[in-house]
């Protein structure tokens, strides 16, 4: 697949998501964030904890040991087609059973464990997995989590700038 025509599916299945998302009723839009819609938002999350893209990048391309797990949190079809190589797939985090996947990824890891999610589904003003699965993180007593700040999608903010990509399960 080349690269224009993997870049055009993964912005249709964002593009999808977000139709999907914003075309909910507002309570099914609530029932992803387990209440009021703006209170898990991707929003929610603490502009001190946000990476950027190029820093991610640049962080797992060095040779430090501080690298950090770097974890998927949206639609296991969006993790398929392209992921950040070496992120490990952990459920969306709108789901019920996202949370208990991301839950069970990390339930060896020690607290401190240097751990950085993403999703890059929509606009991160629109993102209804990365406030849960962050929120869930933090319940779980995780300490050292950042979330990737990915400002339109994965596709626009990573995958077009040139950044790594891997594909498959």
């Amino acid at each position: 697949m080349t690269r224009c025509s993997f870049y055009v599916r993964v912005c249709l299945v964002g593009a999808l998501a977000v139709l999907l998302f914003l075309g909910a009723a507002p309570q099914s839009r609530a029932q992803f964030f387990g209440g009021e819609a703006s209170s898990a938002s991707a929003t929610s999350i603490p502009q001190a904890q946000l990476i950027q893209p190029d820093a991610l990048r640049h962080l797992l391309q060095s040779g430090g040991t501080q690298k950090p797990l770097v974890l998927q949190v949206g639609s296991h079809m969006m993790y398929s087609q392209a992921h950040i190589p070496g992120s490990v797939y952990a459920g969306p985090g709108a789901e019920s059973n996202g949370l208990q996947l991301l839950a069970s990824k990390v339930s060896s890891l020690p607290k401190n464990k240097f751990i950085v999610i993403y999703c890059g589904c929509c606009p991160w003003s629109h993102c209804p997995n990365m406030g849960p699965a962050y929120k869930k993180l933090h319940d779980l007593g995780f300490t050292n989590v950042k979330a990737l700040y990915i400002a339109n999608n994965f596709g626009d903010d990573w995958v077009a700038k040139g950044y790594p990509v891997d594909s498959g399960n």
